[in-house]
């Protein structure tokens, strides 16, 4: 999945649940399921995802919603597995990047 977020220091929970196209309640839920989602709260208890959190969120949502992992599955998965599946799905990404690319590229021709 390719999110288009733009450039930023922290992102706010709804902006992330936009992006991801679900509700704001699931990114909430993840966070309190998996350790490596630490998002940072100010005093009133607002969410503030940094890039990491969010390249963390990518990961999840490809583990549970694209590949049809269970919560207990994707966090042994991640924790056993982490360098490799890291490294599967950077390159899924890169090449989702160049697929968007080459379509826009079609498109304008």
């Amino acid at each position: 999945m390719h999110i288009q977020l733009p450039e930023k220091r922290y992102y706010g929970i709804g902006e992330v649940a936009k992006a991801f196209n679900v509700n704001t309640s699931l990114i909430r839920f993840w966070e309190k399921e998996f350790d490596v989602l630490k998002p940072k709260k100010n005093a009133k208890g607002n969410r503030k995802f940094t890039p990491q959190d969010i390249k963390n969120l990518q990961l999840i949502y490809h583990l549970v919603k694209e590949r049809g992992f269970t919560l207990d599955g994707a966090k042994t998965h991640l924790k056993e597995e982490k360098k490799k599946t890291l490294s599967n799905f950077d390159i899924i990404q890169k090449l989702e990047n160049v697929k968007s690319e080459l379509l826009k590229i079609k498109d304008q021709l």
